[in-house]
């Protein structure tokens, strides 16, 4: 029983991991969701500082997807 339950948090885990993944894809290949010119940031507009701004926040994503896999990684190790 206790397996399963290891097991079933592993998934979850995986889960979550490939959401962090998929998230700056589907976010990048939504063209339309950010295909304007307002609002401007710091005389950039918003096509631009946005593809930008999904350098740092994929670069948050895939982080997040790391730490989780190593941990996931040890813990198999553990046991």
């Amino acid at each position: 029983m206790e397996g399963e339950g290891r097991r079933a948090g592993t998934g979850v885990v995986r889960g979550v991991v490939a959401v962090l993944l998929l998230i700056p894809c589907l976010a990048l290949l939504w063209v339309p969701s950010y295909t304007r010119v307002t609002p401007r940031l710091f005389g950039f507009p918003f096509f631009y500082w946005y593809q930008l701004a999904w350098v740092l926040g994929g670069a948050a994503c895939l982080a997040g997807a790391y730490v989780l896999t190593m941990r996931l990684e040890r813990q198999r190790r553990a046991r």
